[in-house]
């Protein structure tokens, strides 16, 4: 029963979080009460999707570590620098909404772009090192980018995020891995397909729940908020093509070039919103719900256009099938 749920899910996975941001903004404050949940039910997310992940495949990384470290500089590097830049080029008044861009392109690259690697067969072993060493490095990371780049502008308490980031993402990975060591991979076998159902209900719960926060400002729907949402795809959309661009530039091998697109392209969203929602104004997660609209239409998009491009898709539910169970 839990595997044909998970197939079911997985079909309408594009359509999860778009749907769950129109629940939370239609429930609003029947759901707004609810925040103090959230970091418990991502940190369930990020454990569910960690006990995939094994130590052993990060080592096998390190010893050719440029297309990690390219990947890690695009995201905290070179994205929140082109938000900063085009955020003060359209929205030089608001510093709360530049705040909300820079988080958005600020935080760790997404567990689910793991998938999408799968599908268009990318580069597992470096996608999974990518994965594993950003969320070790997001509790300094994120909060030390927004600090530098958006300075005294917004209050914000840097320590109390780095703790939040570490107990909803770092712990929970580390056990995960830990246990698929400890396990040697039977943990992945066993439970994988068991908790994948959950892990997509609870991402839903998770995007209604801080979407619900937010609520009155989405509502009043305007040509200001089209203009942001507008906004928020276009940047969304330069890390793909930044990570295709620099992988097409250093003459990396076909499977990099799609693990570095999907990678720089996909953020884990919704952990941006609840560290939005904890730990800032509701104006500056607006630009990162918004940016949940977009979330798994856009890996569709570039998946589509890479598969143009190196013919990637052969067989391709055989392939999407296999790697969803894995998730």
């Amino acid at each position: 029963m839990l595997s044909q749920l998970n197939r079911q899910l997985e079909k309408i996975l594009p359509l999860i979080t778009p749907v769950s941001v129109l629940i939370g903004v239609l429930l609003g404050s029947h759901l707004s009460g609810f925040t103090y949940l959230s970091p418990w039910l991502f940190a369930f997310m990020t454990f569910s999707g960690s006990i995939s992940s094994s130590f052993k495949e990060f080592v096998k990384v390190v010893v050719q570590p440029l297309p990690l470290l390219t990947t890690l500089l695009i995201l905290h590097v070179g994205m929140p620098l082109i938000a900063l830049g085009l955020g003060h080029v359209v929205y030089d008044h608001e510093p709360l909404t530049i705040t909300g861009l820079i988080l958005a392109a600020a935080i760790p690259t997404g567990i689910t772009s793991f998938v999408w690697v799968a599908i268009y067969r990318g580069n597992i072993v470096l996608t999974l090192s990518i994965i594993l060493m950003d969320t070790v490095l997001s509790p300094f990371v994120v909060p030390y980018t927004l600090s530098a780049l958006v300075g005294t502008k917004v209050q914000m308490d840097s320590f109390a995020m780095m703790k939040g980031l570490f107990f909803m993402i770092v712990v929970p990975s580390l056990v995960g891995m830990m246990l698929n060591q400890w396990t040697r991979g039977k943990i992945k076998e066993q439970w994988s397909g068991r908790l994948g159902p959950f892990s997509k209900i609870v991402m839903g719960i998770v995007v209604a729940i801080n979407s619900s926060v937010i609520a009155p400002y989405l509502r009043e729907f305007n040509a200001k908020l089209l203009g942001l949402a507008g906004f928020v795809l276009l940047v969304a959309s330069l890390g793909y093509i930044l990570g295709w661009f620099v992988a097409k530039l250093l003459r990396w091998e076909q499977d990099v070039i799609v693990a570095l697109t999907f990678n720089s392209g996909m953020r884990n969203i919704s952990a941006g919103a609840v560290i939005a929602v904890a730990y800032f104004p509701p104006p500056v997660t607006i630009p990162v719900v918004l940016g949940m609209l977009f979330q798994q239409s856009l890996a569709s998009l570039f998946g589509y256009l890479l598969n143009r491009r190196y013919a990637l898709k052969s067989d391709i539910h055989r392939l999407a099938g296999k790697s969803m169970k894995q998730i």
